[in-house]
């Protein structure tokens, strides 16, 4: 049987409120329309059956054995569909009760802490899956659609005609050296006066390692790297020993601050990062990035 174009879910819809109520002017007003537009429909449903549902008693309309028939089976065919509707919006990664969110290990100091905890404060029957990576690895992860989305330094890898950026706050790269170590007096450094010395560095791919590689070719240094490293924790250990010194950002000036000092860059040498949220603009309208949206503008408005 073919099925008219007349026959809309609108209308269904505004025929389940109308059982519901048996009154026009409750429909109405559930629906956010006009008594004429309730009763237009009712007809216009009527019409695309080919067959009546209520009958004329004065100013009411009564309800036939084939309006309750049409009852019974539209609601579930528009739960059917809402479920539908709710679970390809899920596979798609839209308002899913999972969020997958991406960020830099230096950041979960402070920064994600706090923006995790907001954002449950929100949405408290979402979960959180944090991944922790390199800038470039969680990039390419978030445009492969594998996360949700990202909060990382915002650099060459995020500019994407894709991606939409929120910046959260900026941060300033110093010199880390043991605290035991002879440079540990100084205010300030001179990057270039350190070619002789022995560097640790995260692995390529991670934002501080791509910020030191700059610093580096601008002071004039082919640095002597003693050790590479994956994670930025194993990195401030290593300097914490008086095994190298490092480019480290300041927010993780609180670990180890025992026996690593953060000595600021004279300039030139000195640069930024700027950390942000980064996601995907097909899915700015996702209920569960807007409410980080939300939560990442709260945390950064400490900055501003």
């Amino acid at each position: 049987m073919k099925i008219e174009e007349e026959l809309t879910l609108k209308k269904i819809q505004i025929f389940l409120a109308f059982m519901r109520h048996g009154n026009l002017s409750k429909t109405a007003d559930e629906m956010q329309i006009s008594n004429v537009s309730v009763h237009k429909a009712l007809h216009s449903l009527e019409s695309s059956l080919g067959c009546p549902l209520f009958k004329n008693e004065g100013r009411n309309l009564i309800p036939l054995k084939s309006a309750y028939v049409l009852q019974e089976h539209s609601q579930q065919l528009v739960q059917d569909l809402l479920n539908a509707v709710n679970k390809t919006r899920e596979a798609a990664g839209f308002a899913a009760k999972i969020l997958k969110l991406g960020s830099l290990y230096s950041l979960t100091v402070n920064t994600i802490p706090n923006v995790i905890s907001g954002l449950k404060l929100r949405r408290g029957e979402l979960d959180i899956q944090l991944l922790l990576s390199s800038n470039l690895d969680l990039v390419k992860k978030l445009k492969s659609t594998e996360l949700d989305a990202i909060i990382v330094a915002l650099n060459d890898t995020t500019c994407d005609a894709d991606f939409e950026k929120l910046p959260m706050f900026q941060d300033n790269i110093y010199l880390a050296v043991n605290k035991n170590s002879a440079l540990a007096t100084l205010d300030n450094i001179d990057l270039s006066s350190l070619k002789d010395e022995k560097f640790l560095t995260l692995s390529q791919g991670f934002a501080t390692r791509n910020d030191s590689d700059i610093l580096f070719e601008k002071a004039g240094i082919d640095p002597k790297v003693f050790l590479q490293v994956s994670d930025i924790f194993t990195l401030i250990s290593m300097v914490s020993t008086g095994v190298g010194l490092a480019l480290l950002p300041g927010r993780i000036s609180t670990i180890y601050e025992s026996s690593v000092k953060l000595i600021p860059l004279q300039a030139p040498y000195q640069i930024k990062q700027e950390i942000g949220l980064v996601f995907l603009k097909s899915k700015e309208r996702d209920p569960n990035l807007l409410a980080l949206i939300a939560e990442c503008r709260m945390f950064a408005r400490q900055y501003f």
